[in-house]
């Protein structure tokens, strides 16, 4: 994939004339809509494409929340043919392996590629590799299978409302000396003296007909695909924005009186995490990371409990935390147990909920910007 010759990355948008709620009305004029963007570039969008009244509720809603833009545009026509929606984001890891460079992104969690073999590759490699090593922030742009087609560095227009980034990652702790052989066995001792407080954990948990109650309450928030209202979660965007989704739903659950808590998995050493899914085009997602709310839950056994996932990006129920990670595809992959308060996947908080809110907004209309150029999921194409 080469970067588009004919595309337009763009902060601001504005329409000429102004767009107004008869939509289709203004369509149908000879020359439809004009988009204007940096610069005073211009793109069309054409009456007679279909996609056209999505492109233009797509722009507007961008250009209401202040988001970036691409698009390829006719060389001829100036009409749209493409737009996607481009990550902001600061570049945190960089790997090569077999000709494809591996990009990770502080607002991210899914995986993002190079290809670079093809052509204008090293230009692109080169932008991505300069933000990983001076901090810089950039504009990436990828098509739906992730595949990185423009990487551009990004300075934020006077009064651009800057999106939610993660804090920086907490310095090292020291390293301490071994404890003395009788303190390294605490440990070892609280572990087995666990089953004498069950009967506090057992009070604590849930019952199995409570969590699929909470899952169904979950999953009834889903976004209608094409129209996306706000505040449903997208969970048929299983692509990115896990975390915002599962502090969202750890709200609501909290709302109903639960004690939900979170589970992050995070990739072993030299895989990804690739989860089989008919809400993505090309059948499959990866991941670095992955997090979800968990609940605990009374059972199998009377006098027993487990700890259950509440995930329905991927799931229809409930289910244990072994059957979560099973799915994901690295059985190398290690599990980490937080509280319902880590919003970030380094640590940090979102006690507002303010910044889940627009990484939710941003993810709802990659769901709608999907579905009105490849039609709403799932996708018959995948088994």
């Amino acid at each position: 994939m080469m970067p588009e010759q004919n595309a337009i990355v763009s902060a601001t948008i504005r329409f000429e004339p102004p767009l107004e709620e008869a939509l289709e009305e203004q369509l149908r004029r000879e020359r439809g809509l004009s988009v204007v963007l940096d610069d005073d570039r211009r793109a069309r969008l054409d009456p007679d494409d279909p996609r056209s009244p999505g492109f233009a509720r797509m722009l507007a809603e961008l250009s209401r929340q202040r988001m970036p833009v691409y698009l390829e545009v006719d060389p001829e026509t100036e009409a749209v043919n493409r737009l996607l929606i481009p990550h902001v984001a600061h570049v945190t890891g960089v790997t090569v392996s077999g000709g494809t460079l591996d990009v990770e992104l502080d607002r991210s969690h899914a995986r993002h590629t190079l290809r670079l073999e093809n052509p204008g590759a090293r230009e692109l490699e080169q932008r991505i590799r300069e933000s990983h090593e001076t901090g810089s922030l950039i504009l990436l742009v990828e098509d739906e299978a992730h595949r990185v087609i423009d990487v551009r560095a990004f300075t934020p227009p006077p009064d651009w409302p800057m999106p939610p980034f993660p804090p920086p990652p907490p310095p090292e702790p020291p390293l301490l000396q071994p404890s003395p052989w009788p303190l390294r066995q605490v440990p070892l001792i609280l572990d087995k003296l666990g089953h004498l407080i069950w009967p506090w954990w057992w009070c604590y948990c849930v019952s199995q007909d409570t969590a699929h109650k909470a899952f169904a309450a979950m999953a009834a928030t889903t976004c209608n695909p094409l129209t996306v209202p706000p505040p449903c979660i997208p969970f048929l965007y299983p692509d990115d924005g896990c975390w915002a989704r599962a502090h969202e739903m750890c709200r609501l659950m909290i709302n109903m009186g639960l004690s939900p808590r979170k589970v992050w998995i995070d990739r072993s050493a030299g895989h990804q995490l690739h989860v089989s899914t008919k809400n993505n085009p090309q059948c499959y997602v990866e991941w670095y990371w992955h997090v979800a709310p968990t609940l605990c839950v009374h059972g199998p056994e009377f006098w027993q409990w487990q700890t259950m996932v509440i995930d329905p990006s991927l799931f229809d129920a409930p289910v244990p935390l072994a059957t979560w990670k099973g799915v994901q595809g690295d059985p190398g992959a290690t599990l980490t147990d937080t509280g319902p308060e880590q919003f970030w996947h380094g640590g940090g908080t979102d006690p507002t909920y303010s910044a889940s809110n627009q990484i939710l907004a941003q993810y709802r209309l990659a769901l709608q910007n999907r579905s009105n150029q490849l039609g709403p999921p799932p996708y018959a194409n995948c088994p």
